[in-house]
């Protein structure tokens, strides 16, 4: 079976947001994704993006029980390391369960998720990234393999780095204006 891997365009969006809610549902974390369909679709495809996408296609009729062609996506955005330089960050990279390698199904061996992230170090090595850098859940044991067996490193142990993040709330209380201090922005 064949497939094509290629940048997302603004008629894929609703398959886009598919996807990462098939991803979150998938992790066990649907009641963590806020982003609607109308503000992936604004920060994905305005003058601007915010991120951009790369998408797996398969031929009509080979389309998944759904009847869904677009089955597999990479979500990713651009980063500064000021040690290192350009980098590529990761986002979201999810192939739907029929379509992925460790199937019991060997006609749908076909690759999809490893090509998907190749395509993703293509364009990264265009854009000059010297790195690309993802986030995996610690309970997904099968990712973390995936991604160590093409050469990622675990920073977490390697370096002893901790990702952290402020919500909406604690970015709101951060804002030196909301804490009624004054002063001029640069």
């Amino acid at each position: 079976m064949n497939f094509a891997i290629r940048p997302a365009t603004k008629a894929d969006c609703k398959d886009i947001w598919r996807l990462l809610r098939d991803l979150a549902i998938h992790e066990n974390m649907l009641n963590h994704m806020m982003v609607t369909y109308e503000e992936l679709e604004r920060d994905a495809f305005s003058q601007n993006p915010w991120f951009e996408s790369l998408v797996a296609e398969v031929p009509e009729e080979n389309k998944s029980k759904e009847g869904f062609r677009t089955v597999g996506l990479a979500v990713y955005f651009y980063s500064y390391s000021t040690w290192k330089g350009r980098t590529v960050y990761l986002e979201d990279l999810y192939v739907m369960p029929e379509f992925r390698g460790h199937t019991t199904n060997v006609t749908k061996r076909l690759g999809i998720g490893n090509n998907l992230l190749s395509t993703l170090a293509k364009v990264a090595r265009e854009k000059q990234c010297v790195q690309l850098e993802l986030n995996v859940l610690g309970q997904n044991i099968s990712s973390r393999s995936f991604y160590a067996a093409k050469g990622a490193e675990d920073i977490t142990v390697r370096d002893d780095w901790h990702t952290l993040r402020f919500d909406a709330q604690s970015l709101s209380n951060l804002d030196f204006l909301e804490n009624g201090r004054k002063g001029n922005l640069m």
